[in-house]
């Protein structure tokens, strides 16, 4: 595997938890404390902590102490790998039924093979 494809593993599985999600989607607004986002999701100090850590890990979040609040912030730059990611396959768009049509053109087209 490459560097890319195991950044974007991590990346993905990161944000495959929906209290994550909902954690980055209020640090895209702006910076939160800890206390702030748990109190937020409705979750224990432990459980957010867990949850930061795994967004941390995969450079979602910053962290900047003050006294004794950390707060954080969201790492956009972790966010242009899977929006580079996505991109690469935007030319290749198109509604199901144009891709599901354009194959089975693509199949009445083509002559048959010998392993048919």
């Amino acid at each position: 595997m490459t560097e890319e494809t195991d950044a974007l593993d991590v990346l993905f599985s990161a944000l495959a938890n929906r209290h994550r999600r909902e954690i980055i989607h209020a640090l895209a607004l702006q910076p939160h404390s800890i206390s702030q986002l748990a109190a937020m999701r409705g979750l224990s100090l432990p459980a957010i902590h867990k949850h930061l850590a795994i967004l941390a890990d995969a450079g979602l979040v910053t962290r900047r102490k003050t006294g004794r609040t950390t707060h954080l912030a969201l790492e956009r730059h972790s966010l242009r790998a899977l929006q580079y990611w996505l991109s690469e396959f935007h030319a290749y768009w198109g509604t199901s039924e144009e891709t599901l049509e354009n194959y089975e053109q693509y199949l009445a087209q083509s002559p048959p093979t010998s392993k048919e």
